[in-house]
């Protein structure tokens, strides 16, 4: 079962639809983290990171506005320069991103997903 998806986002909707139909089990939640409505602080998105294993530039979406509005392509910005910019614009994180026993990926495309369930 899905729980904390964005039903008004295509690819949060179509995650959890395949989460849902191929990779639960029906007991199990996963959970997709819905930073738009609970931005997370510098700490969450450190941890997130983490568990996501990416470099932190991937956690961003460069195509927001905000990213062009900030200066965010310039090359010289620190990792706890782009936290702070992630923390501050939660719009600028990728999404959906799934959560399952300590390890996240980015669900774009969904497929992505099945990472967590092998």
């Amino acid at each position: 079962m899905c729980k904390s998806h964005s039903v008004n986002a295509s690819k949060s909707r179509a995650t959890c639809e395949l989460i849902t139909s191929t990779y639960s089990d029906g007991e199990e939640t996963v959970e997709i983290i819905e930073y738009l409505d609970h931005p997370l602080t510098v700490v969450q998105l450190q941890r997130l990171n983490i568990q996501l294993a990416c470099p932190v530039r991937a956690m961003i979406r460069d195509t927001e506005s905000a990213y062009d509005a900030l200066g965010l392509s310039d090359p010289t910005l620190s990792d706890a320069q782009l936290y702070e910019a992630l923390a501050a614009n939660p719009i600028l994180l990728q999404r959906p991103i799934i959560v399952r026993n300590g390890r996240a990926v980015i669900g774009r495309p969904p497929e992505n997903v099945a990472s967590l369930f092998v």
